[in-house]
């Protein structure tokens, strides 16, 4: 269903509709070509938009675009900034879908397109706005003691963790704060626990980079990036427990909490 489509059975007064198809009639010319949303920040798009989304996309995202974890749908209010994509990058996508995932292509207008685009855009999570204030150099050091040898930022530190670089840009303050006390409730992709054995008896643990049907990428706990064919394996697990621990407030105070923050908000930028 299009917008379009989906326009007649619009509750409301019939003014709200011919709002709507006066939008789509004027926006029929514009091509995916652009590299900048031609509907950024316009209301109405952001409206009809939205209502596409419920109508195309919720089942999967979720009615808040937050993701649905239970399927790996992921969550959309972060793909700007968490995958640094760009605005044409994800009209294709919508268009396209997704290759080898159950994110399908979509028969839309480029204007219905654009406007699924405004509406991500309007719902994209700012990042931190509201920081405690925190010292830097108390975060440096805890940081060190605390995340280095699996998190990496201002240019130090491990990788078997998401590179924080640019974390207080790209997520709010509640979300990191659950992220740490909780860090098994939602594991992003990219970072899926993994136990392998191969037909030599050999275990491996650690996070699954990427999967096809008949291989896998790991990097193991070691922070060594292994391949294996599933032919050669005795078996699979998929771990429920983030490799990461869960940070009490007894290990990690909130206000040391609060200077890693500052610390990796000094250099959100790098």
């Amino acid at each position: 269903m299009t917008l379009r489509d989906f326009i007649p059975h619009l509750p409301g007064c019939a003014s709200a509709r011919f709002i709507l198809l006066g939008l789509l009639s004027c926006l029929t010319s514009i091509s995916q070509a652009q590299s900048v949303n031609p509907l950024e920040g316009n209301s109405r798009a952001i409206t009809g938009g939205g209502s596409l989304f419920r109508a195309q996309c919720a089942t999967c995202h979720g009615a808040d675009a937050k993701g649905i974890a239970t399927i790996d749908a992921p969550d959309l209010t972060m793909i700007w900034s968490e995958r640094d994509l760009s605005v044409s990058e994800v009209f294709s996508t919508i268009r396209d879908g997704v290759p080898g995932s159950i994110m399908p292509a979509h028969k839309l207008t480029d204007s219905e397109l654009w406007m699924l685009v405004s509406y991500l855009q309007d719902v994209a999570v700012a990042g931190v706005t509201d920081l405690p204030a925190g010292d830097v150099v108390a975060g440096a050091e805890a940081f060190r003691t605390n995340c280095s040898a699996c998190h990496r930022a201002h240019g130090q530190g491990g990788s078997f963790g998401p590179n924080l670089n640019a974390i207080t840009t790209r997520r709010s303050l509640e979300s990191i704060m659950a992220s740490v006390r909780q860090p098994s409730v939602i594991i992003g992709r990219g970072f899926k626990p993994v136990r392998v054995v191969t037909s030599g008896g050999e275990e491996v643990q650690g996070v699954l980079k990427s999967e096809d049907a008949f291989s896998l990428q790991m990097l193991d706990e070691r922070q060594r990036l292994r391949g294996f064919q599933k032919t050669e394996l005795q078996s699979l697990e998929r771990l429920q427990q983030s490799v990461m621990p869960p940070f009490s407030r007894t290990a990690l105070s909130d206000s040391d909490l609060y200077h890693i923050l500052n610390y990796l908000q000094s250099g959100a930028a790098q």
